[in-house]
């Protein structure tokens, strides 16, 4: 490498031709970032180039590979002083991608204590310049990319820690009105790190006596700059208002009104007026036509404590013709309206507002910002109004998004609550997919509202106090939501149950049972107590379900040898209570289960494992053998499970999972020897295993000595007798060494989570079969929630299962997948059916696989690793695990007419 830029650099001395020169200059820049590779030995002659190249095109690529070199050599002060010379010595250059690449080199490498010696010398090594002076003289260059490359230059000086001086202020605040955009657009992220660094400073105020602090006054200036002639100016003081938390409330709020407030006036003292009407002499008597007029016009400009174009910032922000205007300045609402409740209620009306949008992106955002702001506000009528009417929307992301902003937001009288749900239940009759979107959604309205509730519930129940009414249809998704929504606020308000009729109650009893995670446990007068009350409730049932699992795991650290008697019957006892314990405590679901999944890899080794089995002639036990074959092949599924359905797993918990599954293939090597004939075969299979085996110490070498007992430690300390041996006597080694070696302890990290799925649409509950002609296609609509899915995007697929055994799987399209929140994505797609001809309506299976593949497993373990230039073994093994409960339809191809 070194003898390559020695030659490059020959060649660069000789080539006439600059372009050739650029593009070896920008080659040595590569060199420099290759691993392993010195660039101070290529320092010195690199720095000679300059003394005699006269194209400033490459001299501006030379300074960018000196940058190069600086990057990679950050703790030699020598380095960065000799770069630091160069590129001030370089400074004055005419054309602007010198000075550019100059002002770079500065704000990267340079510092702000000392004052750098003009003249270049007197210098030690170990002193490197005040680049700041430096960088500030070029903001009021001829060239505006020059202007913009210091503000960056000086950005980049914040950017690593060094503190900016608060001079510069006056400056960046002039460079907001210079001509080019780049150059404001820089500015005003400059302006707001001043702000930051020194919010509490007092700054004066132009051409008056009057004085603000620096945050208050960087926020009317940068509030200004959203009336900007540029969009992008604009988007970036939308976004950069968003940032400035420390602003007095009255500047905040001015920016909610195009008026000047009073608040920001000047305003004369009770003396100063008295006195100026005594210099009057007299008072007005009223004879005269404005004899008490001022004596002179006062100029509101200058005693304006803020800019009069910075008035109502965000009026003009969220009125802006372009759109990333508009989404920028409502994210910026968002975050001010979070740190500010008064600001949050009197941005209201302006986020409603926004809802009318003609842009769908700039709609989904305003509902989503208004949901973040929920809990600081309460909807007026006329507000709501505005709101539901967005329910009428053909997006379902917009409806669904507004759905969950209802959810959370509080309204302020019982109209508002009718109005609510009369729209709710229009959208449920516009929109029937709608449906458990719809039920959630008043599921939390009445759990929020229960005093509101209550007056309406005679109204929608339909009950009357002297005459019997009809019992409602059970089937009608309308009912069922109003049931929700009363039900709900019935948990709090135990007054509302006397008002439901017999009917009422027997229909609470089904939705419990067909519907328990919309309607809650009541306590009913007169009736037994719903279930679910009494279970496993309260504050405490999580800490006692944790102390459980523990003493479980404890209780199966006593298993020494998975050959001691009793291993099995405590294995089995285990992990039946782990499952009921997945099953009662979904807290805990995730830990439990794992634990219970791995328990029953160690019963199925346990069970392989036992003394007949092995003890015996092949011929005489082809049944106990198979049993061991189908054993090894479920341990090495439910190896799979274990590493890629669950997630928060560390280093410690994947290593043991690698280990039950070397276990599971030395197994299988065992069986293989036992049934095949020839040594042929078995040498390649005994050659992939040892490979295997190598791979698993390069890979947790760090977790080598927590498994020094176990099958893979025992392995380890044969290694070289391993290597060496006729497959025949690895064969025995690894039988012996299987029953020999003690248990594995399961350690469970702090959280463990499984992946889940669960199908809404299609429900399987319909008889009516989807009817299509034969040899054409018929869309599925498909609407299933993911939680806990790492990377959905290229890991969940759809399967389709058909009644003669064909299997299609359709990988989803990135569009199709939306991320409600953390650790939950929605999957709204369509998958296409086709078929022959079919005499009878049959079923269809429809499930959702989790595709996964071992090569990424390994990647990610090796960037980790300390260990350099080693690969994983080839030969990744890729597969689907079938996640979430599959749903069947009904479909009928018809043939085709003549």
């Amino acid at each position: 490498m070194f003898d390559l830029c020695h030659c490059q650099q020959r060649v660069y001395n000789k080539e006439q031709d600059n372009s050739v020169r650029l593009k070896i200059a920008s080659l040595i820049g590569l060199l420099s970032k290759t691993q392993n590779f010195n660039p101070e030995s290529i320092l010195d002659d690199t720095l000679n180039t300059f003394n005699t190249e006269k194209s400033h095109q490459v001299l501006a690529q030379l300074l960018d590979t000196l940058l190069v070199i600086g990057t990679q050599l950050p703790e030699s002060l020598i380095v960065r002083h000799r770069l630091i010379e160069v590129a001030y010595k370089h400074l004055s250059d005419t054309y602007f991608g010198v000075r550019n690449k100059c002002l770079q080199l500065l704000g990267c490498l340079g510092n702000v204590d000392t004052p750098l010696n003009k003249d270049g010398q007197g210098l030690v090594p170990a002193v490197i310049g005040d680049a700041q002076s430096l960088i500030s003289d070029y903001f009021a260059d001829q060239d505006p990319r020059v202007r913009t490359a210091a503000i960056k230059a000086m950005l980049q000086l914040h950017e690593r820690g060094l503190k900016i001086q608060q001079t510069i202020y006056d400056q960046a605040c002039q460079l907001l009105c210079d001509d080019y955009e780049q150059v404001r657009s820089a500015a005003v992220q400059m302006v707001w790190v001043l702000s930051q660094l020194y919010p509490e400073s007092i700054v004066p105020i132009p051409s008056s006596n009057e004085q603000v602090r620096l945050v208050d006054d960087s926020f009317g200036k940068i509030s200004h700059m959203v009336s900007d002639g540029s969009w992008v100016v604009r988007v970036q003081a939308a976004k950069t208002l968003g940032n400035m938390l420390q602003v007095s409330p009255h500047f905040l709020e001015q920016t909610l009104d195009k008026k000047l407030m009073s608040d920001l006036r000047r305003k004369r003292t009770a003396h100063e007026r008295a006195k100026e009407l005594y210099a009057s002499g007299e008072f007005s008597s009223g004879r005269k036509w404005a004899d008490d007029a001022p004596k002179e016009k006062v100029d509101t400009s200058a005693v304006n404590l803020i800019a009069s174009g910075a008035c109502g910032a965000f009026v003009h922000g969220l009125e802006d013709e372009m759109y990333e205007v508009r989404i920028a300045a409502v994210d910026a609402l968002s975050a001010l309206a979070q740190s500010s409740a008064s600001f949050a209620e009197k941005c209201l009306d302006f986020l409603v507002d926004m809802f009318n949008d003609e842009i769908e992106e700039v709609r989904l955002q305003s509902i989503h910002v208004l949901r973040q702001i929920s809990t600081n506000i309460t909807l007026r009528e006329d507000q709501l109004d505005t709101v539901l009417a967005v329910l009428e929307d053909s997006s379902r992301d917009i409806r669904e998004a507004l759905h969950e902003l209802l959810c959370f937001t509080n309204v302020s009288t019982k109209e508002c609550i009718q109005l609510a749900l009369l729209e709710l239940l229009k959208n449920l009759t516009k929109y029937p997919t709608d449906r458990n979107s719809v039920w959630k959604c008043l599921k939390f309205l009445g759990c929020r509202h229960p005093t509101l509730v209550l007056p309406l519930v005679p109204e929608l129940l339909s009950t009357h106090p002297y005459f019997h009414t009809p019992e409602p249809d059970m089937d009608d998704p309308a009912y069922i939501a109003v049931l929700v929504l009363v039900f709900n606020a019935a948990q709090s308000c135990p007054t509302m149950t006397a008002l439901f009729s017999d009917h009422t109650f027997r229909h609470y009893t089904y939705l419990r049972d067909s519907l328990s995670h919309l309607v809650p446990p009541l306590r009913l007068p007169g009736r037994t107590q719903a279930p679910g009350v009494s279970g496993i409730e309260g504050s405490g049932s999580v800490e006692s379900a944790q102390l459980f699992l523990q003493q479980s795991l404890s209780r199966i650290s006593t298993i020494h040898n998975l050959q001691d008697p009793g291993a099995q019957d405590l294995l089995n006892f285990t992990i039946r209570d782990l499952q009921r314990l997945g099953e009662l405590q979904t807290e805990l679901a995730g830990a439990a289960d794992f634990s219970a999944t791995y328990l029953r890899c160690q019963l199925l080794l346990t069970k392989a494992l036992q003394e007949k089995l092995w003890t015996m002639a092949v011929p005489l036990c082809l049944k106990h053998n198979a049993m061991a074959t189908a054993a090894a092949k479920q341990m090495l599924e439910e190896t799979y499970k274990l590493e890629f359905l669950y997630s928060g797993l560390e280093n410690r918990q994947v290593a043991t999972i690698h280990h039950v599954r070397l276990q599971a293939k030395a197994l299988q090597l065992v069986l293989t020897a036992r049934t095949r004939r020839g040594v042929e075969p078995l040498i390649s299979v005994c050659e992939k295993f040892l490979q295997e085996v190598e791979s698993f110490q390069r890979l947790f070498v760090v977790e080598l000595p927590h498994l020094q007992e176990s099958f893979v430690g025992k392995l380890l300390d044969l290694s070289p007798k391993l290597s060496a041996c006729k497959p025949g006597e690895l064969v025995k080694i690894l039988q012996t060494t299987l029953r020999q070696s003690g248990f594995l302890n399961l350690q469970l990290p702090k959280q463990v989570q499984r992946a889940s799925a669960t199908i809404i649409e299609p429900t399987g509950e319909s008889d009516n079969p989807l009817r299509f002609t034969s040899g054409l296609v018929v869309a599925l609509d498909i609407d299933a929630t993911l939680e806990h899915v790492q990377d959905p995007h290229n890991t969940v697929k759809v399967q389709v299962l058909y009644p003669d055994g064909q299997s299609h799987v359709i990988q989803p399209k990135p569009g199709d997948f939306r991320s409600p929140g953390p650790h939950r994505h929605r999957l709204i797609t369509q998958v296409y059916l086709s078929h022959s001809a079919w005499t009878e309506a049959c079923q269809i299976e429809v499930r959702l696989l989790l595709a996964y593949s071992s090569s990424r497993l390994c990647k990610a373990v090796w960037s980790d690793s300390s260990t350099e230039g080693l690969q994983p073994a080839e030969g990744a093994t890729e597969g689907t695990i079938p996640f979430g409960k599959p749903v069947k339809v009904f479909i009928m191809p018809k043939p085709a007419r003549r």
